[in-house]
Parts: C-alpha cells; sequence; structure tokens
C-alpha cells in the first residue's frame, strides 16, 4: 500500500505501475456495473456514463473524502506547491490504490471496494441526460417552472476522518418532503439528494 501511495517526484519506484492497474480495473468494474444496471441502454449511452464514473473530478473528490492527500509520499517540490490537493495527483493515487488492492486481495475485494466508493455516483446516474448531473438537471427543471432553487443542507456527519460519509437534505418548495441523500463527500450527498428529488417529482425514474 506504501507504493500506491509514493509519487514519482518522491521516488523512482512508485505508483505509476499501479496506477495503470488500477485504471483498468476501474474501468472494467465500472463497465461491468453499469452493463448490468442499464440493460436497455446503447453502447453509446454506456460510455458516457462510465466516462463521468472514472473521470479524475470524480476520483479526486472521493480521495479528498478518504483525506488521502494526507498520506501521499511527494518530493519537496510538489509539497511546496500543494500536490496533495492537486486532482490529477489524487485521482492517480487513487486508481494506485485499487491496483494496490486488486494485487494483495484479488478481484473480488477490489471490485466490492470500487462498487462501495462509486455507490453514490450510481445513485445519480440516469439515461435521462447523461451529460448533466442531477443538481443541474433539478435546478433547470425547477426554473423552466419559475420555482424557487432547491436548498441543500448537511444534516449529519458520520465516520472517522478517512471514511466519512456526509448526509444531506435538499428541499424544494414542489415537494412536501425533503429528499435525503448520502455519500463520501459533500458533494456526492448533494448529488442523491438531487437525484431522488427528480424521482419524487416524477420526472424520472432512476433507471430509464
Amino acid at each position: 500500500m506504501i507504493l500506491a501511495l509514493t509519487h514519482r517526484s518522491f521516488a523512482g519506484r512508485n505508483n505509476e505501475r499501479l496506477e495503470f492497474l488500477g485504471d483498468a480495473i476501474l474501468n472494467f468494474v465500472a463497465g461491468e456495473a453499469l452493463f448490468d444496471r442499464f440493460p436497455l441502454a446503447r453502447e453509446g449511452q454506456l460510455s458516457r456514463l462510465r466516462a463521468r464514473l472514472v473521470k479524475g473530478e470524480t476520483l479526486a473528490v472521493l480521495a479528498r473524502g478518504f483525506e488521502l492527500g494526507e498520506y501521499l509520499r511527494l518530493g519537496s517540490g510538489e509539497l511546496k506547491s500543494g500536490g496533495f490537493r492537486r486532482e490529477s495527483i489524487l485521482a492517480d493515487a487513487l486508481e494506485a490504490l485499487i491496483g494496490a488492492i486488486y494485487l494483495d486481495a484479488g478481484m473480488e475485494t477490489a471490485r466490492d471496494r470500487v462498487l462501495a466508493w462509486l455507490a453514490g455516483e450510481f445513485e445519480t446516474l440516469t439515461l435521462v441526460d447523461t451529460n448533466k448531473d442531477p443538481k443541474t438537471r433539478l435546478q433547470e427543471y425547477l426554473q423552466s417552472r419559475a420555482c424557487e432553487l432547491p436548498r441543500y443542507e448537511v444534516v449529519d456527519i458520520q465516520g472517522e476522518p478517512h471514511c466519512r460519509t456526509f448526509f444531506v437534505e435538499c428541499e424544494i418548495a414542489l415537494l412536501n418532503e425533503k429528499s435525503r441523500g448520502q455519500g463520501v463527500s459533500r458533494r456526492i450527498a448533494e448529488q442523491v439528494a438531487a437525484a431522488a428529488a427528480l424521482i419524487a417529482l416524477g420526472v424520472e425514474n432512476g433507471h430509464d
């Protein structure tokens, strides 16, 4: 695991090979899960959904949720320039971690870990519009009806710093009850809550 957290700026023996392996595993696991979850989806739709799941921004958000940057081994230059906060470095380290889990514990454990990390993201996916996230779709839906924009509130944070779960409520005027979401970051929890609101409004069913 130490090697997975070692950036090339720190040592010649670093996490780049593990990153390569983890990237392949991540893409396979995400693709397999999408294939099962959306049986009527076309290849292009599945490809766009997978791209959303495995993009650097998504991985960096997950890594920040684990405070992975605090454990990275970086060279002095990267430390001074704030490399432990950089999206690309965090995303690469998370992929390397997946590769290390695969080598240490096997494919089933790696698959279970990836699916657990991406669970919140999966809940926000829909075939209605694979290019816009649930918060954007909800906002545009409300704006088209001249309604107030949604209000998001973090109501609870549970777990240790390296493994937190955020609980968010989304309040909109068109619904009597607040929708709820949870995830390893506030952003993911808000997206899940927005997706739940769209379902409650009857705009989406989550598995079109």
